[in-house]
C-alpha cells in the first residue's frame, strides 16, 4: 500500500538529487530514509530509482509513482487547508516585516501564492530597515520578522526557513576574483557596499570581519541589489550577498563571487513570530508556502538540519 510519505520521499529525491539532501529535508536520518524507500520497493515488488547514479535516475515504475504525487500531493495540502479553515483558522492578520532588502526576491511570489489560498487573511509588508522590527513583533505591531539574526526574546519564536551561503562580490578584473576563498584580512583595503542598515545586523561583520578583529578600508552604502552589484562590476568596491541573490549576475557573468573563509559563511534565515501563533493555521500555512517557494526558485540554499529546526 503507497502511503504519503513514500510519495513525499519520492519527490524530495527528485528535487534534490541526493538522499542526503533528501533526509535533510524531510528531517530524516539518510538510514530511515533508504529503509523508507526500499520498504517502497518491497512492497511494489520493483526497483524505482537506479542508486549508483547521480542525480538518481528513476525507473519507469518510480517515475509513474512520481506523477501520482504531483497529482496528489498539492489535493491533499488544498484539503487540510480548508479543514483549517472549517475548524476555526480562516481569519488573520500577517503584517510582515523583513531585515533583508534581498528577501523581496523570493516574498513576493510566496505572498502571491498565500493570497490565492487565504484572501480573507489581512496582509501587509513592510521593511525593517530604519526601525527595530523585533520589538514591534513582541508587542504585536507586526506578526512575523524575517531575520538572520535572531535575538532571544520572551514568547518569540525563530522558525527556520532555509541555510544559505554568504559570498563576497567582486568585479571580474578584481585581485581577489582569482582566490579560491577570502581571508579577513583581504578586506582591510577594500571598499565594502553594503545595505543601508546598522552593522550589527550584516553577516560579513557579525561571521566574519568583527571576529578577527578587521575593518575595511570604507564602508559605502546602496538601497538596492542591483544598485550594489552595478558598483562592484564597475570596481567601486565589493559586497557579501546570498548566493541565491547573484545567480543571475553569475549567470550573466556581470560578477565574480568568492567563498568567504575556506568553510564558507552560512546563515539561517528564519520567520520570527510570536508563541500564541505559532499553531495557527493562516501562518503555519504561510511557512509552509514560503519555504516551498524558495525551494523552487533559489538556488545554493539548503533545508536546516533537524537539530537547528526547533531554534527558539
Amino acid at each position: 500500500m503507497i502511503e504519503l510519505r513514500h510519495l513525499k520521499t519520492l519527490v524530495a529525491l527528485r528535487e534534490t538529487g541526493s538522499l542526503v539532501e533528501a533526509a535533510n529535508r524531510l528531517y530524516l536520518t539518510q538510514s530511515a530514509l533508504s529503509h523508507q524507500l526500499k520498504d517502497l520497493e518491497d512492497r511494489m515488488e520493483c526497483t524505482l530509482f537506479v542508486r549508483k547514479t547521480r542525480p538518481p535516475r528513476f525507473t519507469s515504475a518510480g517515475r509513474r509513482l512520481l506523477t501520482l504525487a504531483d497529482e496528489v500531493l498539492p489535493m491533499v495540502r488544498s484539503a487540510e487547508r480548508d479543514i483549517s479553515r472549517l475548524a476555526g483558522g480562516e481569519a488573520g492578520r500577517l503584517h510582515i516585516c523583513i531585515e533583508c532588502h534581498s528577501c523581496f526576491q523570493w516574498l513576493i511570489p510566496a505572498i502571491d501564492r498565500y493570497r490565492s489560498h487565504w484572501p480573507e487573511v489581512e496582509l501587509d509588508l513592510t521593511g525593517g530597515f530604519n526601525f527595530e522590527p523585533l520589538p514591534a513583533l513582541a508587542r504585536a505591531d507586526l506578526d512575523l520578522v524575517i531575520t538572520s539574526d535572531p535575538v532571544q526574546m520572551p514568547d518569540i519564536r525563530y522558525l527556520p526557513l532555509f541555510r544559505y551561503e554568504a559570498l563576497l562580490a567582486v568585479g571580474k578584473q578584481h585581485h581577489l576574483a582569482m582566490k579560491s576563498c577570502i581571508d579577513p584580512g583581504d578586506l582591510q583595503r577594500e571598499t565594502l557596499i553594503t545595505y543601508p542598515v546598522n552593522r550589527n545586523r550584516l553577516d560579513i561583520f557579525t561571521g566574519f570581519l568583527d571576529p578577527a578583529g578587521v575593518e575595511p578600508d570604507a564602508i559605502r552604502t546602496a538601497e538596492l541589489t542591483p544598485m550594489m552589484v552595478q558598483l562592484v562590476a564597475s570596481g567601486r568596491g565589493v559586497a557579501c550577498l546570498p548566493n541565491w541573490a547573484l545567480t543571475e549576475y553569475l549567470e550573466n557573468e556581470t560578477i565574480v563571487a568568492v567563498k568567504l573563509g575556506e568553510a564558507g559563511l552560512w546563515s539561517t534565515l528564519y520567520a520570527a513570530i510570536r508563541d500564541e501563533q505559532v499553531e495557527a493555521p493562516f501562518m503555519e500555512d504561510f511557512i509552509a508556502t514560503s519555504v516551498e517557494t524558495c525551494f523552487n526558485n533559489l538556488t545554493g540554499i539548503r533545508h536546516v538540519t533537524t537539530e537547528a529546526a526547533a531554534t527558539r
